[in-house]
């Protein structure tokens, strides 16, 4: 069980890699376009998801049959938030490589260049990151459905998006002051 598991990370991790590679050889696209495929998180909604005191919570209140079927739905709603952030990744790590690729064509103002430079570099760094541990995670996470009695934390993958979207939200700042960029919902 231990060789599926470390043949399934490993195809996970060169599946990621080769996304990344991929998203990095495209040209880039607009602003609009960019924003447009962002698909917001209920960051409230998946906090509950992820609550250990909530898993908690249901294994002592239901028997052992129904918390199996209602922590597996619970699993899936969690790999479909984890699924969403991970798309979000790549769209922001594309709109990270946009606003490099223009503070480095743009020679107005060097210091805000430089800090919009500084900002982009940061979220394709940070989004690179929640991409590959998203990936990781709905590994996790899938094994967790098999096994519904073992529940792995999805914690970091709430607060690394949390960091990403908070770059995102400078970055749009820097670039274009009177347009939010918005990544979480409510």
């Amino acid at each position: 069980m231990t060789l599926i598991l470390l043949i399934v990370a490993a195809v996970a991790t060169l599946a990621l890699t080769a996304g990344y590679a991929v998203s990095r050889a495209l040209p880039p696209a607009s602003k609009a376009d960019l924003a447009a495929q962002l698909e917001p998180i209920d960051i409230a909604a998946f906090r509950n998801l992820i609550d250990p005191a909530e898993d908690e919570y249901l294994r002592r209140h239901l028997s052992a049959g129904q918390f199996r079927v209602t922590q597996r739905a619970r699993l899936k709603a969690r790999a479909a938030y984890v699924r969403v952030a991970r798309k979000n990744a790549v769209v922001l790590i594309r709109m990270g490589q946009t606003a490099l690729a223009a503070s480095e064509a743009g020679a107005n103002d060097a210091r805000a260049n430089n800090d919009i430079r500084e900002a982009a570099l940061r979220l394709v760094n940070d989004a690179a990151l929640l991409q590959q541990n998203a990936g990781f995670a709905l590994v996790r996470i899938y094994a967790d459905m098999a096994w519904p009695n073992r529940s792995t934390a999805t914690v970091g993958i709430l607060d690394r998006y949390q960091r990403v979207s908070d770059s995102a939200m400078l970055l749009g700042r820097l670039r274009n002051p009177g347009v939010a960029v918005r990544v979480t919902a409510g």
